[in-house]
């Protein structure tokens, strides 16, 4: 299972067109926001083999928590996946 990097890894790069925005949370932690500047998850960067990947995490309003979506290498891939989960 991956770690936490303990590494201060700059801010990912939001692809052109995507309407999120991250901001520092902890070190290896983004808040993702949308368009208003509300929090709707968290971009985790997580030292693996190979690389690093990054954990999306979405929030679930109902439950007032946050639900692990998946690890991506991409952060593309991890945004989109914050992005469109309900």
């Amino acid at each position: 299972m991956p770690v936490t990097t303990r590494e201060n890894i700059p801010t990912p790069a939001v692809p052109p067109g995507v309407p999120l925005r991250l901001a520092p949370a902890a070190p290896s932690l983004w808040r993702v926001m949308d368009r208003s500047g509300r929090v709707i998850g968290h971009l985790q960067a997580l030292a693996a083999a190979g690389g690093v990947r990054f954990r999306a995490r979405r929030f679930h309003p109902p439950s007032r928590s946050f639900r692990d979506l998946g690890e991506f290498w991409s952060v593309t891939d991890a945004l989109d996946c914050v992005r469109f989960a309900r």
